[in-house]
Parts: structure tokens; C-alpha cells; sequence
């Protein structure tokens, strides 16, 4: 049966006025012509997606989709092939219309907005780039970087400032004569993303964009993306059919699967606290070094006594991985502090035990 709305833990936040850049409301994507009549039959009789295709000729592409994703957040979505999380991006920036629903940028209902409003929003607000490069083979790197910025008729000048600081920001620098045939598909890849941030875009929308990299060419671009969209205060959606991209990355993620978020969390209660069958069978292999951090395992303390004050200090958001290597070394409890610097919790060697045992709640 299909759940037409997310679970009740999750509610996004309000449109208007609020710390948030991206917000859906109950969008619904059912393409073909009687998606009015499958919706209503959704929403009253559960059908699931082969019932809707058999009964109204229609395929379901998002079911009453509700997120919120905050300014300079990395929001990941993951599912696999066909759960609807390409169709869920598009409507961001209205390459797909939706069938029901409401869409806000920054408190802008982009679904009042004018063609020419439209554009513009494109063009200025929102970057995206895509699995499949889409460079132009017959212009220099320098030149396709430059191409949004040609698009606002931006003066020669400040087209190639612009595309070289572009490039310097990808670790590209001193490519831009170069032609893209003649790099490697990392380095293509790079090139889109300058490409994407040459406007210097507030949200960037990004559609499994290392997915056709090697392994460690993903690695390393996931790492340089990270730290790049964190220091430029970028908002992403980023789209994903890979947990482990999605967790090493993500602020928060969503799962899909038949065009309905099953869950949404941040990493950690993702790997944690499943709410899902779905979503519990998915993170089961995931290791738990990289992901739990030592405010999940410590042991709370209401204040601070003389003995915890002399012990070693850990950050809360440090990693189960950096407390087994402390303390491998000392058999010392350590003292885990707050982001004020006050002691708020122990962990031992038991602890970080605990948090390593799957199945059991860290």
C-alpha cells in the first residue's frame, strides 16, 4: 500500500518566514492524463503504484513529498533506481510541474511565478549539475564554465574572471585553454560543478553527480564538495543511490522508494534508530565507526566533579573511530565536552563497545 504522506515525526516547517531555503508541501507527481483520478484514489483507497498504473494508465512519480532543508544544509535523498528521487529535485526548480502540491524558495512560491520570474530564478538562485557532464565539446573549459554567465550577458571580462575563479575554487586552475575532451571524467566533473557555481547560485542542485567516477575519484571529489559547499554556505540537495554517499556527506538524509520518503534523519539516527523495515535493511552493513559520535555512547553527567575535570577531553560530535583510537592507548574514561567547552558526559571503553554492537540501541 501506498503511504501517501511521511511519517508523523517529520514536520517541515512553515514557508514563510522562516530559516529555511527549499520547502515542499504535499507535492505530487503522477504523470498521465487522469493523475487528478489517481490521486483522489490514492489518497481514499491506498492503491500502490502497479495499481494505479493498471487502473488509470498512470505512474506515480512522487507522493505527497513534505520536506524542509535549511539554509547551508547538504540534504541528501536516496533510493534506488525508480524510487522518485530525480523526479522529487526536478520540481525545485520547476523542470517538472508538479500534479498537487505547493514548492517555496526562500519564502517565494515558485509555483506563482512567471516564466520570465522563472528564468531568472534559474539562472541566478539555483545551480545544478548532473550525472552526465553536458559540456560543450567545441568550447574551452574556460568557456563552459562561463555559460551562465554569458546566458545574463555578463561582459567578456567579467566572464572570465569569474569562470578562472571558478576553476581555482575545483582545483582547476591553469585548464581553462584546455578542451574537455582532453580531461579525464573527474576532472570533466569538476568542470561542471564550476560551471554550477559560476553564478554563484544560494542552492545547488546535484543528481548523482559522482556516480560514473571510480571509487576513488568519488572519495576524493566527495571530500573536496563537502568542504567547498560548506565554506561558500551552500544549501544542496543532493540525490544519491548509494548510503554510503549519502551518510558520508549528508546533514540529513531522506529514503525513498515508490515516490514516498520513509524516513528522514540525519546520519546518525538514520544508522541508529531505523523507523523503517525498508530503511533498517539498508543500513545494516553500514559501519558504525564513522557515523556515531561520542553524544550518542557517553554516559550523561548532570555536573562535572573534580575527577571528570582532570580527565581527557572529547568533542561530542567526535567519532566512535577516534575514541576506540584514544582509547586503545589509555584505559582512562574520557570526559566529553559541549560546544561551550562544559563537561556534559563520560565514555569508557564499555560505551564505545555498546555503540559498535548492531542491533542494540547506542
Amino acid at each position: 500500500m501506498m503511504q501517501a504522506h511521511p511519517p508523523a515525526s517529520f514536520s517541515p516547517a512553515s514557508s514563510e518566514g522562516s530559516d529555511h531555503a527549499i520547502v515542499m508541501k504535499a507535492v505530487w507527481k503522477v504523470f498521465g492524463a487522469r493523475e487528478r483520478e489517481a490521486i483522489a484514489a490514492i489518497r481514499s483507497e491506498g492503491l500502490d503504484k502497479q495499481q494505479v498504473a493498471e487502473r488509470f494508465g498512470c505512474v506515480v512519480g512522487v507522493a505527497g513529498i513534505d520536506i524542509s532543508v535549511a539554509r547551508g544544509e547538504i540534504f541528501c535523498v536516496m533510493g534506488l533506481s525508480g524510487s522518485g528521487k530525480s523526479t522529487l529535485i526536478r520540481h525545485i526548480n520547476r523542470l517538472l510541474e508538479p500534479s498537487a502540491g505547493e514548492i517555496f524558495i526562500d519564502g517565494e512560491d515558485i509555483l506563482a511565478k512567471t516564466p520570465a520570474e522563472l528564468r531568472a530564478l534559474r539562472s541566478r538562485k539555483i545551480g545544478m549539475v548532473f550525472q552526465s557532464f553536458g559540456l560543450l565539446p567545441h568550447r574551452t573549459v574556460r568557456d563552459n564554465v562561463a555559460l551562465p554567465l554569458e546566458i545574463q550577458g555578463a561582459t567578456k571580462q567579467r566572464r572570465f574572471d569569474v569562470a578562472e575563479a571558478a576553476l581555482a575554487k575545483v582545483n582547476l586552475a591553469g585548464w581553462g585553454d584546455r578542451y574537455c575532451q582532453e580531461l579525464s571524467g573527474g576532472m570533466q566533473q569538476r568542470v561542471g560543478l564550476a560551471r554550477a557555481l559560476a553564478a554563484d547560485p544560494a542552492i545547488l542542485l546535484m543528481d548523482e553527480p559522482f556516480s560514473a567516477l571510480d571509487p576513488l575519484i568519488r572519495r576524493q571529489l566527495q571530500d573536496e564538495f563537502v568542504a567547498l559547499s560548506k565554506s561558500m554556505g551552500k544549501t544542496v540537495i543532493f540525490i544519491t543511490h548509494d548510503l554510503d554517499e549519502a551518510i558520508r556527506i549528508g546533514d540529513r538524509i531522506a529514503i525513498m522508494k515508490d515516490g514516498v520518503i520513509i524516513q528522514t534523519d540525519t546520519p546518525e539516527e538514520m544508522v541508529t534508530a531505523p523507523k523503517h523495515d525498508y530503511v533498517a535493511r539498508f543500513i545494516a552493513d553500514i559501519p558504525r565507526l564513522n557515523v556515531i559520535t561520542a553524544r550518542r555512547v557517553m554516559r550523561p553527567v548532570a555536573e562535572a566533579g573534580p575527577q571528570e575535570r582532570k580527565l581527557r577531553r572529547v568533542a561530542e560530535q567526535d567519532l566512535l573511530s577516534t575514541l576506540v583510537d584514544i582509547a586503545a592507548a589509555s584505559p582512562e574514561p574520557l570526559a566529553v565536552e559541549d560546544a561551550k567547552g562544559s563537561i556534559v558526559g563520560i565514555v569508557d571503553r564499555q560505551s564505545i563497545l555498546n555503540g559498535l554492537r548492531k542491533g542494540d540501541k547506542a
